[in-house]
């Protein structure tokens, strides 16, 4: 999609429907999202690719509120934000404590200023 294209491994994901008044997942979806995501001990994948997030083969559109941060004391970064796959609303966590995470955090900063210039001092 985009000539710039971030691949990366997160450690930790946490996808829930966001926000409030907005359609219920279905029982089969949280179920999913809980094997495949949310639960999964393992590094999860995530492609950055123009206004689009994949993240373990679920596609994130509609993309706003991206917030990319360090947190203080420690050695990760964190991206938050709110979009749409399948139809449904989420707002998603997703945490790197890959030892170049600071490689990850200044690629997402680019990125975020170059796709979604809105998502900046909000």
């Amino acid at each position: 999609m985009s000539d710039l294209k971030i691949t990366y491994m997160a450690d930790k994901v946490f996808i829930h429907r966001w926000p409030h008044d907005t359609p219920v997942w279905g029982d089969s979806t949280k179920k999913q999202l809980d094997e495949y995501v949310n639960k999964k001990l393992t590094e999860k994948q995530v492609v950055v690719d123009g206004k689009e997030i994949r993240i373990e083969g679920i596609t994130f559109k509609s993309l706003k509120k991206i917030g990319i941060s360090i947190p203080f004391f420690k050695k990760e970064s964190t991206m938050i934000f709110e979009g749409q796959f399948d139809g449904l609303f989420a707002h998603v966590h997703i945490t790197t404590k890959s030892k170049d995470f600071l490689e990850i955090f200044n690629a997402l900063i680019k990125w975020r200023q170059r796709e979604f210039p809105e998502s900046i001092n909000q």
